[in-house]
Parts: C-alpha cells; sequence; structure tokens
C-alpha cells in the first residue's frame, strides 16, 4: 500500500486521514508478525528527541498516527498539512468496531487495577460481539513482564492495547513483540481510563477545535510543565523547517 510521510523533528509521521488509518490497519492486522501502531501528539516527539530508543521505536513503526494537534499545525508550517487530526482514542474505537465485525479479539493491558476489566466491559456493551480476549493491570514489576507477555501470547488475542503511558507502552512492545503473538499492538495512553468512566473526555467543543489539552489542563492546573511540551515543539518546528530532511516527504 502506498503511503507518504512526513519528516517532523526527525522522525517521519504518516499523512493519514481516519480512513486511510484503518485501512492501513487492516493490512496490518493480515500479516503474521506484530506490527506496531504509534500515536504521538507533540509531547512525545519532542521526548523522541532526547530519548534515541524511542525515536528508533517510533521511526521502525508500522504505522505514526498524528494524534497531536501540535502535528496538525507542524504539517502546515512544513507545506504538507495534514487533511485532520487522528486522534488515538477516535481510531481505537473505529478497530474495536471492526474487530467486532471481523471476529478478532482484544487484549487490555494497563492502568489501574479493575480499569482494564471495566473499560472491557464498556467497549463489550457497545459492541456486543467484541471478543476481550483477556485484561491486566499496569502495575507490575520490570521481572513480571516475560510472563505478562507469555500470558497475552497465550490468549491467543489478535490485537494489544497498551496504557502504560508513553514510552514505557512502546518499549514494552518492542521488547516482546516476537513473543505476544498478536497482529498489532498499539501505545493507548490513557484511553482505557476513559472507557472505563475513570477519566471524562474533553466535551465535544474541545474535540473539534484541537484543544483538549486546554481542557486537561483545565481539569489538571498540575499538568503546565507537561503542557510547555506544545510550544517547545512549535518552536523547533519554526526554527528547525528549514534544516536539511526536515519536513520532506519519505
Amino acid at each position: 500500500m502506498e503511503r507518504k510521510r512526513l519528516d517532523i523533528l526527525g522522525i517521519p509521521v504518516d499523512l493519514v486521514d481516519m480512513e486511510t488509518a484503518v485501512e492501513i490497519f487492516d493490512h496490518l492486522m493480515e500479516t503474521p508478525e506484530c506490527s506496531l501502531i504509534v500515536t504521538p501528539n507533540s509531547e512525545i516527539l519532542v521526548n523522541a528527541t532526547k530519548d534515541p530508543e524511542l525515536e528508533q521505536i517510533i521511526k521502525r513503526a508500522d504505522l505514526v498516527i498524528p494524534d497531536g494537534i501540535g502535528l496538525v499545525y507542524a504539517s502546515k508550517i512544513l507545506g504538507h498539512p495534514l487533511r485532520e487530526r487522528v486522534t488515538g482514542i477516535d481510531f481505537l474505537s473505529r478497530v474495536l468496531e471492526k474487530l467486532e465485525k471481523t471476529g478478532g479479539s482484544a487484549f487490555f493491558l494497563g492502568s489501574k487495577p479493575g480499569i482494564a476489566e471495566a473499560a472491557a466491559k464498556k467497549m463489550q456493551e457497545k459492541w456486543p460481539g467484541l471478543k476481550v480476549a483477556g485484561t491486566q493491570h499496569g502495575y507490575f514489576k520490570k521481572e513480571e513482564e516475560p510472563e505478562i507477555a507469555k500470558r497475552i501470547k497465550d490468549s491467543g488475542a489478535d490485537f494489544l492495547c497498551v496504557a502504560l503511558g508513553s514510552p514505557k507502552q512502546e518499549k514494552f512492545v518492542e521488547t516482546y513483540k516476537e513473543i505476544l503473538g498478536v497482529r498489532a499492538a498499539i501505545g493507548v495512553g490513557g484511553s482505557l481510563d476513559v472507557w472505563a468512566g475513570e477519566v471524562k473526555r474533553a466535551p465535544e467543543f474541545y474535540q473539534k477545535h484541537g484543544l483538549e489539552w486546554l481542557y486537561r489542563l483545565i481539569k489538571q492546573p498540575s499538568r503546565w510543565k507537561r503542557m510547555l511540551s506544545l510550544p517547545v515543539f512549535m518552536l523547533r518546528v519554526l526554527f528547525g523547517r528549514k534544516s536539511a530532511g526536515k519536513g520532506e516527504l519519505q
């Protein structure tokens, strides 16, 4: 399948809208190996420029979805505007709907004890035919990871949602992708908390205008330091757009 990727801060991001992203997902689910889907926002991309391991993981990922509004702004600055922002949680909803129709199964990993189970229940209420092969909370030790990876494989799941926060979720998949036995895996951040009703998603107005970050800041003022990544990201894009390779299509 023909793909176009835009280099943002030295990291390739797929120039996709929702429909194209779902088409690529369909293709990935037809391949036997574990494909990694990443949904970076500006904070994750800035962190990747300081974390060589995360940078390489994103570069090797099979689908890099432009989740954050900052990436949409960056694409316009770089002269290759994205048609739309593809939020990770909306993409996941389309994926679970697909799995219900195809008979595929998902495994939910991460968040606090009880959240993955609650999220699975809510998603099965929304899509009654959805198969959830298993759940596992994210409060485990490093030495427990191999056993958890084996549990995921033994569950027979086709698709893995990992809610461990970035970069832990991406690094978990990269480390155990040969063991997991799934067709595709994705880092889902706080999506399980939203699905479980633990965290309220921003109202539609904020979503449509790319202001979910502002809603989260209003609700959690302690996040202000994390929010600084957006202006830092935009400044780096602005000052780096004439650098070699930056803003080029791949």
